[in-house]
């Protein structure tokens, strides 16, 4: 698949700032390292809104018309897209009025408060999982069409998160010790989740030109492509990579996306050194931006097959 930076940006920062929003309810749930203060709190939700609004402008470049957005609301009983656009809407009044309750009030912790945070985390997570069904339900690639989609998306989106909530405390004072043994947790477990994903996709499975043409007893050649020249097909579909390139880049994906922000957090946390602590959240953006060029990149869709491409 073509892999298109508005989509990329909108699943790496939208899926960020939602898993910040509901880690940030969750650390004052359960008072983990004492809770947040409640500037610590309003600036854990003002990023959490930036990354969010950040993801969701990005998304209208992907548009022909972007003025048309708003018909993406609009089915909303059947499609995912349709899903995710309401819920995304319906977590900025949450959010907002969270913000603006702990600014005047200073109840970070309040039953108010957290009422207002939990909602907001809740729909933040329900949106996730929606923007993972946008390409889990399609059967026509094989690389989306399993459940380790969303699974990943929630892991990245928490991953992400937890850093930013825990460089966030390190670099604001407090004790971070919990926080950071839990971004350390979630990043080690995307990794794991991320590697099952690769694995899975990896196997020789899915459409043949005999399984696309129903000739499953005999054997099916191409003779000759579907276009000659490149279409809106070839172009947006055709996209692929080769094998050893590829894993070049997930190893490097790896290393920033996981190895470096781990390093990064747990070294931020013995020095008490902030902008070490803020050198991980930059590392685990890019890194997790890199994984999702990958999943674009890697997705075949069966119309590669009436092209020469011969997917496994």
């Amino acid at each position: 698949m073509h892999p298109a930076l508005a989509v990329i940006f909108l699943t790496l920062f939208s899926g960020g700032g939602f898993g910040l929003m509901a880690l940030t309810a969750i650390v004052n749930d359960f008072q983990i390292d004492g809770g947040l203060s409640p500037m610590q709190t309003m600036v854990a939700v003002l990023l959490s809104i930036l990354f969010v609004t950040i993801g969701m402008l990005s998304s209208t470049a992907h548009l022909a018309n972007p003025k048309n957005a708003w018909r993406a609301f609009t089915r909303w009983r059947t499609s995912w897209l349709a899903r995710e656009g309401v819920f995304a809407v319906l977590y900025y009044p949450f959010a907002m009025l969270y913000l603006v309750w702990v600014f005047f009030t200073g109840g970070a912790a309040d039953v108010t408060g957290l009422l207002l945070a939990n909602v907001a985390g809740v729909i933040g997570l329900i949106t996730i999982f929606c923007q993972g069904m946008i390409y889990a339900c399609l059967r026509t690639i094989r690389q989306w069409n399993t459940p380790l989609v969303p699974a990943n998306f929630y892991a990245m989106g928490l991953a992400i998160g937890a850093t930013v909530l825990a460089a966030l405390r390190i670099a604001t004072g407090g004790p971070a010790q919990t926080l950071v043994g839990m971004a350390v947790a979630l990043l080690a477990a995307a990794a794991v989740l991320k590697g099952i994903y690769y694995f899975w996709i990896a196997r020789p499975n899915g459409p043949t030109i005999r399984t696309a043409t129903g000739f499953n007893r005999s054997t099916v050649r191409l003779l000759d492509q579907g276009h000659t020249f490149g279409t809106f097909l070839t172009q947006e579909f055709g996209h692929t990579i080769p094998a050893a390139k590829a894993n070049t880049i997930k190893l490097l994906m790896y290393i920033f996306a996981f190895v470096v922000p781990i390093w990064a957090i747990a070294l931020a946390l013995s020095l008490g050194l902030g902008s070490l602590a803020w050198l991980a959240v930059v590392s685990v953006f890019f890194g997790i931006g890199v994984e999702r060029w990958l999943f674009f990149v890697e997705a075949q869709h069966v119309v590669n097959l009436y092209h020469g491409r011969q997917q496994c």
